[in-house]
């Protein structure tokens, strides 16, 4: 296996298993609060520290960029002088985690001259594993998978998240909600955009969208999304690049363009 999806692979699954010992004895009540439901536990930073071992014991000189750092996502990357950076996500979906809800992962990825060039995101709860290296294809549990056949908005199941860190977007939302949902198969919101974009990787949804994501929400997902056939872009359609900003993913570029037009 190409040594750095190796690595991911094996950060992810360190990841994981902080998330199987710790599986229903640390719950939303032992939990604190970045900012208004954004919840950060032991499980988070044990999960994270497990896979930067992992990471620093095969790559000592590349840079990290990991969620539960401290330092605010815009100083680390404008920091950053262009080497390797792997970016680490240790549990993504935090709050499903915490109420034992099964829809959390960790995801682990690499980038590389601008772009992730290996990632894996690994699911304690259910056993999936996901990874991904640039040029090699995307796989689930070590199967190539691939992006949904071409199919229309009105026959596309459709994946999002809420932006519930910025409430004032709501208004925003609900507006492309109500439209997305009368023009498509149907609208999924799980609480994971890492495993939402494995989702659509593998067809099981035919397109994405979201407000507001993390470079590390999506870092892993970008590549196994487009290794598998599909896009992912910035929701006006400019390439994607790493940082904060709305994200738009579909199985072909003629359901990105059609659901670009009711998300306005």
């Amino acid at each position: 296996m190409n040594p750095l999806v190796s690595t991911a692979l094996a950060a992810a699954d360190a990841a994981a298993a902080i998330h199987r010992r710790d599986r229903g004895h640390v719950l939303v009540e032992s939990a604190s609060e970045k900012a208004r439901a954004d919840y950060v536990s032991r499980t988070d930073t044990d999960a994270q520290r497990a896979a930067l071992e992992i990471i620093r014991s095969r790559y000592p000189d590349h840079q990290i960029l990991g969620e539960e750092d401290e330092q605010p996502v815009e100083e680390r990357l404008a920091a950053w002088d262009g080497s390797p950076l792997w970016v680490v996500d240790p549990l993504d979906g935090t709050a499903n985690f915490l109420h034992g809800h099964p829809q959390h992962a960790a995801s682990v990825a690499v980038v590389v001259d601008g772009g992730p060039a290996a990632g894996a995101v690994v699911c304690a709860a259910t056993g999936e594993r996901w990874w991904a290296a640039r040029g090699e294809g995307a796989f689930r549990g070590g199967l190539p998978i691939a992006v949904a056949p071409p199919r229309r908005l009105r026959d596309a199941l459709v994946g999002t998240g809420f932006p519930f860190k910025l409430v004032d977007e709501l208004p925003t939302f609900l507006g492309q909600l109500d439209r997305v949902l009368r023009n498509s198969a149907g609208i999924r919101r799980a609480g994971a955009a890492a495993m939402d974009l494995c989702y659509l990787a593998q067809g099981s949804l035919d397109a994405f969208w979201e407000l507001i994501l993390h470079p590390w929400d999506f870092a892993a997902g970008w590549l196994i999304v487009e290794e598998a056939g599909g896009i992912l872009t910035k929701l006006d359609g400019s390439p994607l690049s790493l940082g904060d900003h709305p994200l738009l993913g579909a199985s072909t570029p003629e359901l990105a363009e059609e659901l670009r037009a009711f998300l306005g």
